[in-house]
Parts: structure tokens; C-alpha cells; sequence
């Protein structure tokens, strides 16, 4: 079958013709009029390179917010808030960034995320100027927040581009490459993410948050600038005859995932595992933080960002096996355990090597994951699948970061630094300023592990795996 020609910045007007009704499972879930091959590999690609730099920058800014806000506040609830917040805001706005991928071509959703992303970001510079950095480095003043709310709205818009993302590696990747694909998409956040934390550290030590800002802003009018000249060969998605697609379409979503025995409890799943998550997300920077100063702590999560290279170059490299599922509760088993070990001694390798190896493992679980989606999810619904997925996922860590931030903050850490914590726990956590901490990451990975035990011998499970054999 030739492809149907298609100018990638041509009229909207151009529609997809609808699926056939009776299609064969793997027909029905490819995208109309692109075929796939060395040509839509190299958009897809170009594609990864432009992510490369929107990541840099979103990163670059969000990790020196986080460790700007930390420094000048001490404040663990501070930083909860601001974490917790951000998986709030992905929540909220996933099931409306998925109707509009689903409901647009790709390349002009993301160029609209890109430019919100930038006028974002160029107005919190705009704030810093006007309320000058005495007035946004108190927590409890209202140009703080203020602040910190529109960093936020940039990096929450920038999650628009990464749905569209994911259904792209459908659109432009061959089947049998998209498990290598989604490897290559770890590895270009894990390089993103290891760039961003040296030099987010290095820019509030040494630039301070103006400097900073500058820099987010240019790196953003250059990721705009390049985005526009990628070539994504793509046609106008089809809305059947009476179909509606409103802003929320929650309906449709559903649908999709109950058409798949077993979807719904993997999504499920992943959403208790965030729940879980957002501990981890919520005290990791403070918990580095007592432990290296802040220039060497951006160091710090440089080097061990080189798991996200690794994990993602070794998936870009052989793949994920036959069973991406059972890869992906593998993977968690791993994530649980080393929740449970990474700071049972106030030990800076410790800490250090755990994080290696839990950003190692990442790109593995986030590849099976979306390998698994793609396979089974029609293209022309997957934006709002994918946005469903962000939305329940990402909501549930903003509940344990907001309840673990106050917790920790008042109650576990300074209860730990008491004689009769340290001598109760000492046998398990050692002594230490930190071991307030300690205590929740260990509990919090144990609670993982067993979850992810029963994962395994689910009936979900097993159907989930039998959808995407077939």
C-alpha cells in the first residue's frame, strides 16, 4: 500500500478516512495514510532531538526551582507543595491535553505547548523582575507562589507535547521497533535529566534565580524555533459521523481502556505505585540536600542520571522481550527494593548507588509501559488513553506528597532526632540527623513490593498479557 501523500504543514481540511469496520486487531490500531519506514523513522528521530531540548529547558528550570525553593525556605512542606502541585496540575489536564491530541495533528499541538511553554516562562521572569528576589523568596508572601504557579503552568503546558509524543512513536515507528523506540525516548530524558541536575545546582549556587531564568527562557525560543521545521508526515484525524469528542472525554477513554481485559487494572496499578511515588517525589531533593551541599548535589544527580542513559540505551538496544508486562512488574519488584535499602544507613554512596540503579530501572518501566499501550489502544483513541493514564497516575501522588510533607516535616523528622526514636529504630535505619526520612522511604518501598507481588499472580495479569499476544 503507498502512503497517502501529506504536506505536514499543509490544510487542516485533510482528514483520515475512518477505520474499517471488521479491520484485523493489528490493521485497526495503526494510523491512516503514513506508512511506516526510513523516512518517518528519521521525522520521529528529528522529533526525539527537539525533545531533547524542551526537556533540557523544562528540567533545567524545575530542578532549580526546586532546589532555589529549598534553600531559601527550609522548608520540607514548601517543596511538598510545590511537587505535589505539579503532579496535580498533570492530573487535572490530562484528559484534556489526550481529546486534544487525539482530536488534532500532533505537530501543531506541540508547537501551541511549546509556545505557551515560552510565554510561561518569560513571564515569571517578568514576576521575578517586578516583585525583585526578596519579594519571591519568601514562602509565605504572596509573590512567591505567585512565582512558583507560573514556572509551573510552563512545565504542566509541556506535558501536552509529551502525550502527543508517545502517539507519534506509533505514528512514524514501525511495529516491531517501537519497544527500541520508547528505549530511545528514555535514554534522551535520562540525558536531559543528567545535563539538567549538574547544572540546575550550579546555576542557583553560582548564577542565583535570575541568570537562571534567562537561560530557560533562551533555551525555549531555540526548541520553538527547531520544532517548527520538522517535517511530521501526519493527516487530520476522522470524527465519525455524530461522534463528539468534548474537552473531557472520559467516555471515550473508558471505552478504549475496557475494550482490553486488563488495561483498567494496569492503569490501576501504576496509579497506586505513584501514590507511593509521590513520597519519594516529595522528600528526595530534601533528604540530598542534608547530605551535599547544592552545588554538588546537581552534581550528584548528574552522575546517577547515567542510569536513565543506561537503562534506555540497553531497551533502545535489545528491546523488552516478549512480555513487556511482566518486564515492567520485574522492573517495579527492583524499584520497591531499592526504596526499601537506598537509606537505611545516613551514607552518602548509599544514597548515591540507590538512586543509579533506581534511574537505571526506570526507562525499562516507562518503555513496557507505553509499548503495551500502543500495541493494544487504537491510534485514534491513544491521546486520550495516554491522557487518561497521566491524569489518574499523576493525581495520586499529589496525595501522598501533600499528606507526607506536614507529616515528615513536623511530626517523623523531629521525632527521629530524638534520643528514644534514634535508640527504637536505630537496629534498622542507624543514627542520624535524616533518619526521619529514611523511615518513610523504607516504608513506602515495602508497601511497593507488596503490591507489585500481588500484580503477579492477578487474573488481570494474565489478561493483559493474552491482549497484546494476539
Amino acid at each position: 500500500m503507498s502512503p497517502i501523500p501529506v504536506d505536514p504543514d499543509g490544510p487542516e481540511e485533510l482528514t483520515a478516512p475512518p477505520e474499517p469496520l471488521g479491520a484485523p486487531h493489528h490493521e485497526a490500531h495503526l494510523p491512516p495514510g503514513v506508512e511506516r519506514g526510513p523516512a518517518t523513522v528519521r521525522a520521529f528521530r528529528m522529533l526525539l532531538g527537539n525533545t531533547l531540548i524542551a526537556n533540557v529547558t523544562t528540567s533545567f528550570l524545575w530542578f532549580a526551582l526546586t532546589f532555589w525553593a529549598y534553600l531559601e525556605t527550609r522548608s520540607v512542606m514548601a517543596t511538598a507543595i510545590i511537587g505535589g502541585s505539579y503532579m496535580l496540575f498533570l492530573a487535572v489536564f490530562g484528559m484534556v491535553f489526550g481529546s486534544l491530541v487525539d482530536r488534532h495533528r500532533k505537530k501543531p499541538i506541540m508547537v501551541v505547548s511549546s509556545v505557551v511553554t515560552l510565554l510561561a516562562f518569560a513571564l515569571s521572569g517578568g514576576v521575578y523582575v517586578l516583585f525583585g528576589e526578596e519579594g519571591v523568596s519568601q514562602w509565605q508572601q504572596p509573590g512567591f507562589w505567585i512565582f512558583v504557579t507560573v514556572i509551573l503552568t510552563g512545565a504542566v503546558v509541556e506535558s501536552l507535547r509529551n502525550i502527543a509524543l508517545s502517539t507519534t512513536v506509533t505514528l512514524l515507528v514501525p511495529e516491531d521497533e517501537r519497544d527500541k523506540a520508547n528505549g530511545l525516548v528514555g535514554t534522551v530524558q535520562g540525558v536531559a535529566f543528567m545535563v539538567t541536575s549538574v547544572f540546575s545546582g550550579l546555576s542557583i549556587g553560582l548564577l542565583g534565580m535570575g541568570w537562571t531564568l534567562v537561560i530557560a527562557i533562551a533555551l525555549t525560543g531555540i526548541s520553538l524555533a527547531h520544532l517548527l521545521v520538522i517535517p511530521i508526515p501526519e493527516v487530520q484525524p476522522h470524527l465519525e459521523e455524530g461522534e463528539k469528542r468534548p474537552t473531557f472525554d472520559i467516555a471515550g477513554a473508558m471505552t478504549a481502556i475496557r475494550a482490553v481485559p486488563g488495561l483498567l487494572a494496569l492503569i490501576l496499578f501504576a496509579t497506586f505505585n505513584n501514590l507511593v511515588g509521590g513520597v519519594f517525589m516529595a522528600l528526595m531533593d530534601p533528604y540530598g540536600l542534608e547530605l551535599f551541599d547544592v552545588k554538588v548535589w546537581g552534581v550528584v544527580l548528574g552522575v546517577t542520571s547515567l542510569g536513565f542513559i543506561i537503562g534506555g540505551g540497553l531497551v533502545a538496544k535489545f528491546g523488552l522481550g516478549a512480555r513487556p508486562l511482566r518486564t515492567l512488574l520485574l522492573v517495579n519488584v527492583g524499584v520497591a527494593v531499592v526504596g526499601m535499602l537506598f537509606t537505611i544507613r545516613e551514607a552518602q554512596w548509599l544514597y548515591v548507588l540507590g538512586i543509579l540503579v533506581f534511574m537505571a530501572l526506570t526507562p525499562a518501566a516507562e518503555a513496557a509501559e507505553q509499548t503495551l499501550l500502543q500495541k493494544v489502544v487504537p491510534f485514534r483513541s491513544q491521546g486520550r488513553v495516554f491522557g487518561f493514564q497521566q491524569s489518574v497516575e499523576m493525581g495520586s501522588a499529589p496525595v501522598s506528597a501533600f499528606l507526607i510533607g506536614p507529616i515528615a516535616q513536623y511530626w517523623l523528622i523531629p521525632y527521629m532526632r530524638t534520643e528514644d526514636g534514634q535508640d527504637l529504630w536505630a537496629w534498622l535505619l542507624g543514627r542520624g540527623d535524616t533518619r526521619g526520612i529514611a523511615l518513610v522511604f523504607f516504608v513506602a518501598g515495602f508497601i511497593m513490593l507488596i503490591a507489585v507481588l500481588l500484580a503477579f499472580v492477578s487474573r488481570p495479569y494474565r489478561q493483559l498479557t493474552a491482549a497484546y499476544e494476539k
